[in-house]
C-alpha cells in the first residue's frame, strides 16, 4: 500500500513548478559561495575546504530550510484546498501510510537536494581553478546532512499540516535555518532539528568534530517525534470528518 502511496504523490507532483525550486535554488549558494572563496584567497588558503565552508554557510542556514519548506507545504497544498480533506481522509489507507507516503516523498527530495549541492560544489571547485583532488570527506558531509535534512522535513511536514497558508510554513523554514545558525555557533546545534543540517553538513566549518551519536540519536528523535505529531493530527481529523 505504501507504494501506490508514494506512485500518487510522485504523480501529482509531476508536472507541478515546485520543482524549479529544486533546480534553481542550489545554484544561488553554490554562485554566491563561489564568488566569496574567489574573491578572498588571500583569506580562505584551504583550497576545496575553504570551498565547502563557503558554499554551505548559505545553502544550510538560508537557502535549503526554505527549499524544504516550499516542498513540504506544497505537498499538503492540495489536502488543504477546498474539500479534499473528505476524500483523502476516506480513502481506504491508514493515517500512519498516508503519512509515511509524504514523508519518504520528502526525504528523497533532501537526498536530491545533497546530491545537487555536492555536484554544483565539484563544478564550483573546477571553475575556481583548484587542482588538488576533491576531499574524501565530501560522501560523509552529503549523508549527514541527508540525515539532517530528514529531522527538518519532518518538522515542515507537520508544521504544513496544521497551517493552512502555504508561506507561513516556509517563513517558519527559513527563521529556523536562521536560529539553527545561532543555535550551532554557541554549541547547542545537537538539541535544535535546524542546526542538525549544518551539523551534519559541517557548515562553516568542514574541519569541525561531529558527535556522531549525538547527532544521530537528535535526528531520529526529532523525526520520530514530528511524524508521530502529524500521524496522531491525521488520525484525530479522522475521526472528526467521519
Amino acid at each position: 500500500m505504501l507504494c501506490r502511496v508514494l506512485q500518487s504523490e510522485r504523480l501529482k507532483g509531476r508536472r507541478s513548478p515546485v520543482w524549479l525550486v529544486f533546480l534553481l535554488l542550489p545554484i544561488f549558494p553554490a554562485l554566491l559561495g563561489t564568488l566569496n572563496y574567489l574573491g578572498n584567497l588571500g583569506v580562505l588558503e584551504n583550497g576545496w575546504y575553504s570551498l565547502w565552508s563557503q558554499h554551505t554557510i548559505f545553502a544550510a542556514s538560508f537557502f535549503m530550510p526554505a527549499q524544504f519548506g516550499v516542498f513540504c507545504a506544497w505537498q499538503w497544498r492540495l489536502e488543504h484546498s477546498g474539500y479534499n480533506w473528505n476524500s483523502y481522509l476516506t480513502a481506504p489507507v491508514s493515517p500512519k501510510t498516508l503519512y509515511a507516503g509524504k514523508f519518504w516523498m520528502a526525504a528523497g527530495v533532501s537526498v536530491l537536494a545533497q546530491g545537487c549541492i555536492g555536484l554544483l560544489y565539484l563544478v564550483s571547485g573546477k571553475v575556481a581553478g583548484i587542482a588538488a583532488p576533491p576531499p574524501a570527506e565530501l560522501a560523509g558531509w552529503l549523508l549527514f546532512g541527508a540525515l539532517g535534512s530528514m529531522a527538518v522535513c519532518a518538522v515542515q511536514l507537520f508544521l504544513s499540516l496544521v497551517l493552512r497558508s502555504f508561506a507561513a510554513p516556509v517563513l517558519l523554514g527559513l527563521l529556523g535555518g536562521i536560529a539553527g545558525l545561532l543555535m550551532t555557533s554557541r554549541g547547542a546545534g545537537v538539541y535544535f532539528p535546524y542546526s542538525l543540517l549544518c551539523l551534519g553538513m559541517r557548515a562553516n566549518n568542514p574541519s569541525m568534530d561531529l558527535p556522531v551519536g549525538a547527532f544521530l540519536i537528535s535526528c531520529l528523535v526529532y523525526t520520530v517525534v514530528f511524524s508521530a505529531l502529524s500521524v496522531r493530527w491525521l488520525s484525530r481529523r479522522d475521526a472528526v470528518t467521519g
